[in-house]
């Protein structure tokens, strides 16, 4: 069997690999969890080395590696560059804090001595995403290697050339053979991939069906997960708002990645006095981006990853319009052959249309009119999801009180878009899954807490 790396932009075969097959599946197992036998003794201070290594061979080879994934999966070659910076940075904090996150915790009981030690569990398998295709993966990567755990990944389909690399990248830095392998195989392969006995926990990134068919699988052999999901984040726009200032953030966080992002915005609530305004600022922003050529460094939107998500995200749109939507900006497929689709925007937009109650994952902004506070609020947390949500307001007291006591989602942000970094734990609530990554709480996630008591 074959996997195909597929050009979005022109549908051309960028390069034909053989898949592996069960049993080099079951070797490249095999090989990771003989490589944990000796890497989880290394110190930290040999494994801190070796991700400094790594952020430096990323930091060398980063035009390379966004340029891989601009003809892989469409994405704009800034912003290709912009997120190997981001996995340089993920290699280098968990080189200068790992071993502060897994020192002993001693606990005062009436024993001589009792503790808290974290220790590393094993292989982990994960599972990622094309979207960000280096980033989903070293966001993982990174800290499972600092705590002591070896990895092996399945990546999405479209991006094999981005897979095999990121194993060349690991080798190259200098890490012991085998402590991360990546595996050529199509999605129907995870199940026996799970239930592996050398397999002891599994990290999944991706839609929330797919999460959901992860967690039950490893649930039935008592594997432990991490699941980031899909979501619809909610951005609320106040009456007090800076209007500019909203209307530009919330353009940046809908059209990064081409809008192909779990933590991009999608819906936008507005309070309706100042519904009018902001909608037609967004407008302007929408239009000035510039759709092309994702090797131009003039390029804003690049083309969806694939033609079967974009007409999916199309017939979203589509079925919205046919609902009462009001379609001001795109919302028509483009001639030719290839995976564009244009910035949208849809106002109008009420529960029960695919743009309020499902994830659209591509340039299209949904705007949702609240008459208060409280009423955005509501339609915020009126969701299967629970990923992100930002609010706009200049009362800075009433933006946190709103993000850290009323918004249904892992992470909630004032006055500034949501992303991930990795001094902050990230995850999701509700249909967008469980688990965190990064900061302390990511590290811990695939280490057995162990308690030691002596008398």
């Amino acid at each position: 069997m074959s996997i195909q790396s597929i050009n979005p932009i022109n549908g051309k075969v960028i390069k034909t690999y053989e898949a592996d097959t069960d049993e080099q599946v079951q070797l490249k197992t095999e090989a990771a969890h003989e490589a944990w036998q000796k890497w989880h003794l290394t110190s930290h201070g040999e494994r801190s080395v070796l991700l400094r290594a790594l952020a430096a061979i990323l930091k060398k080879r980063k035009q390379e590696l966004a340029h891989l994934m601009a003809l892989e999966m469409g994405k704009p070659i800034k912003q290709g560059i912009s997120e190997i910076e981001k996995c340089e940075s993920v290699c280098t904090y968990y080189a200068d804090h790992g071993d502060s996150f897994l020192q002993q915790q001693l606990i005062e009981t009436e024993a001589q001595k009792s503790f808290v030690t974290f220790e590393p569990i094993g292989v982990v398998l994960a599972i990622m995403p094309w979207n960000f295709p280096f980033w989903q993966v070293f966001r993982f990567l990174a800290p499972a290697l600092a705590a002591g755990n070896c990895g092996v990944l399945k990546h999405a389909s479209n991006v094999p050339g981005c897979a095999i690399v990121i194993e060349e990248l690991v080798q190259q830095a200098g890490f012991p053979p085998n402590v991360f392998k990546t595996l050529l195989v199509t999605s129907n392969k995870v199940d026996a991939i799970i239930e592996n006995s050398l397999i002891k926990a599994v990290t999944l990134t991706g839609s929330t069906q797919a999460g959901i068919k992860v967690a039950q699988k490893a649930g039935s052999v008592l594997k432990k997960t991490v699941l980031e999901l899909g979501g619809s984040d909610a951005y609320l726009v106040l009456d007090d708002a800076d209007l500019e200032l909203a209307a530009t953030t919330c353009t940046d966080s809908r059209l990064i990645n081409s809008g192909q992002s779990c933590i991009a915005a999608k819906r936008f609530i507005v309070v309706e006095t100042v519904a009018e305004r902001f909608t037609q600022l967004m407008l302007e922003k929408m239009k000035a981006k510039h759709t092309g050529d994702p090797l131009s460094e003039e390029t804003d939107i690049g083309p969806q990853a694939r033609v079967d998500l974009r007409d999916e995200l199309h017939n979203q749109v589509k079925k919205s319009i046919e609902a009462g939507a009001q379609c001001i900006l795109g919302g028509q497929l483009p001639d030719g052959e290839n995976a564009f689709y244009p910035p949208t925007i849809l106002t109008q937009v009420k529960k029960g249309m695919p743009a309020f109650d499902e994830e659209l994952f591509g340039p299209v902004a949904a705007i949702i009119t609240a008459k208060d506070e409280a009423e955005a609020v509501s339609l915020a947390n009126d969701s299967v999801f629970g990923l992100g949500a930002a609010v706009f307001t200049q009362d800075i007291e009433r933006g946190e009180r709103i993000a850290a006591t009323q918004l249904e989602a892992g992470s909630c942000f004032v006055n500034s878009l949501v992303k991930s970094d990795p001094r902050l734990p990230f995850g999701g609530i509700k249909q967008s899954g469980y688990g965190r990554e990064l900061g302390m709480f990511g590290i811990h996630e695939f280490v057995n807490i162990k308690t030691v008591y002596v008398r």
